[in-house]
């Protein structure tokens, strides 16, 4: 039985792909933007280490993913962090009421920035067999850090914002690989 032909890729898919690289690249300078802004705001951050434990965790489902199966894992930990983020809003406008300024601003748009590259993700990688989601993935019901209070939900922040920046450098290298694998241009 012989192999199916592989489809040529067009421009538009290296467009596509490409505008993915650059989008995840936007994701993670404002996602780095947001973490300056918040330790400006809170300042006793500013010499915290966060730790090293990953609040997003995944499971690949075979020793070697393939590209596209990368892309799809990280679709659901970017679901995950969008979850989070969700989180960090309603809880902070619950402790705080809703409040105005740069952080503020910022953080809304670190929000629609991730949606958007979970919708771009979505196209480039669903299939018949795997139905992507672009929903939170994160019910925000866990005591934050155990210590609770505004002490509490401020070091939590500070978790989900460097969880953020991990996610979105995560996501503009295994976008970049795609759009290599998928004859993009090694730079872009």
């Amino acid at each position: 039985m012989a192999e199916p032909e592989e489809q040529p890729v067009t421009a538009k898919e290296y467009s596509r792909t490409g505008q993915a690289v650059a989008l995840a690249r936007l994701f993670h300078q404002e996602c780095t933007r947001l973490l300056q802004l918040y330790k400006e705001k809170e300042t006793f951050l500013s010499d915290h280490i966060a730790d090293s434990e990953r609040i997003v965790s995944l499971s690949s489902v075979s020793e070697e993913p393939s590209v596209e199966e990368q892309v799809q894992l990280l679709h659901s930990a970017l679901r995950q962090c969008l979850g989070l983020i969700h989180c960090i809003i309603r809880k902070e406008e619950e402790e705080w009421g809703e409040l105005d300024g740069d952080y503020e601003t910022m953080k809304k748009n670190v929000r629609a920035r991730l949606e958007h590259l979970l919708h771009t993700t979505k196209a480039l990688v669903e299939t018949e067999d795997a139905k992507l989601e672009v929903t939170p993935d994160h019910e925000c019901n866990e005591e934050i850090d155990g210590s609770g209070g505004s002490f509490g939900l401020k070091v939590w922040t500070y978790r989900v914002l460097v969880e953020l920046i991990h996610w979105a450098d995560h996501a503009a290298k295994t976008l970049h690989v795609l759009h290599t694998e998928r004859g993009g241009a090694e730079e872009i």
